[in-house]
């Protein structure tokens, strides 16, 4: 007989009875410090006081009514994300995936109602990852998470990431959107450059193209801005959120500029579950804490400061890390030695990371991170490196 639970997943033999902050307690008696953050989900932290609160106060009242019904909260985190962000409107679902079938919609409802529906194909990247919908592997632009389930759904051509020429000479008329993550997070934590992404947004208003950021994983905080488009000076069409914005409870955001989001009528889209009250209240609590004066300043701080230790332990160790990548507190180590190995030895000591494509391993530290608790991860990397090394 197989399993009762799908093996679809292959988890390390360890699980975790409670969390504090930047901790895990295992149930092997040992405390973790914990640098993957459900990958960059946790990350104001285990058991942060304002969420919990957030969400025992909403349990109390109601949990579900279905979007058949106004759910006041919805209007309110989606005022919080408006009036935070470039959009002008905002739709909830339950993932990142979810999320990004609505961008992807969206991008062909705006040209359908416009007359336009020839135009459906998005332009997405070599080695990005949007989600595991049929769409979305469509999307991303790897063999690997298609194998088993194509053909590939249509609509999506890849363009090398970086170069422009390409993408301009990819665009036809039945060309619609530019799909891209600022910084290819499942893809090793590889910085896409802010040059690259100016000139996507430049060739877009050239072309009248869509341009739709994920951020998923690099949204909420993660690389010292409430999302990465912020550190470039331009701002996309659509954006998608998810991950931290719900520190854990499953909640998934659409975001979007009028011209867009004045496309999505009434039973054009929907979802059973999504931005229900228990998930709005808890993102709302979680908008709250991250736009509070100072609060992305000292994460900002804290992640240069990580990236600064980094460096100092590449340096000492150059035949395990071969090179620092990343921003903010969404770092990356590329690893000279196989990741897996890193990854291990971090464990033992104490450490808990994620690995990345590329051969990296990931940091996702909580935004919460402490100098203090920079320094354990940097001894514990140190041990890792000298045990490598040998």
């Amino acid at each position: 007989m197989i399993p009762a639970l799908l093996s679809n997943y292959a988890p390390a033999d360890l699980s975790f009875e409670k969390g504090e902050g930047a901790y895990l307690m295992g149930n092997d008696g040992r405390r973790y410090l914990d640098f993957i953050a459900g990958i960059a989900v946790t990350s104001l932290g285990h058991g942060h006081p304002r969420i919990m609160e957030a969400l025992v106060e909403q349990a109390s009242k109601v949990w579900h009514v279905s979007n058949v019904f106004r759910i006041p909260g919805q209007e309110e985190l989606a005022r919080k994300m408006v009036d935070a962000t470039f959009a002008d409107a905002a739709f909830f679902c339950n993932s990142g995936a979810e999320a990004n079938e609505a961008g992807l919609k969206m991008i062909r409802k705006y040209f359908s109602s416009n007359g336009q529906p020839e135009r459906y194909r998005v332009i997405a990247f070599d080695g990005s990852f949007h989600g595991r919908t049929l769409a979305t592997i469509a999307a991303a632009g790897q063999d690997k998470l298609l194998d088993g389930f194509g053909p590939a759904m249509d609509g999506f051509d890849h363009i090398p990431v970086g170069d422009i020429d390409a993408v301009r000479a990819a665009i036809t008329d039945e060309t619609a959107g530019i799909i891209i993550e600022p910084i290819m997070g499942e893809g090793g934590i590889k910085v896409v450059d802010p040059d690259f992404l100016r000139a996507l947004r430049a060739l877009c208003d050239e072309t009248g193209l869509l341009l739709m950021f994920d951020e998923i994983q690099t949204g909420m905080g993660r690389t010292g801005k409430l999302f990465a488009y912020e550190h470039l000076g331009i701002a996309p069409d659509i954006l998608t959120s998810a991950k931290a914005l719900g520190n854990g409870f499953p909640i998934g955001a659409c975001l979007a500029v009028e011209k867009v989001a004045k496309c999505m009528t009434a039973g054009s889209h929907g979802s059973t579950y999504g931005g229900n009250p228990l998930a709005v209240a808890v993102a709302g609590a979680v908008v709250d804490v991250m736009t509070e004066d100072g609060f992305m300043d000292r994460a900002a701080r804290m992640g240069g400061h990580l990236k600064q230790s980094l460096c100092g332990v590449a340096d000492r160790y150059p035949s395990v890390i071969e090179e620092v990548r990343g921003v903010g507190l969404h770092l990356g180590l590329k690893c000279k030695t196989e990741n897996t190995r890193l990854l291990q030895a971090l464990r033992k000591n104490g450490v808990l990371v994620a690995p990345g494509g590329d051969n990296v391993v990931r940091l996702l530290p909580p935004l919460i991170i402490e100098e203090q608790q920079i320094a354990e991860f940097i001894e514990a990397l140190e041990h890792a490196c000298e045990e490598l090394a040998e």
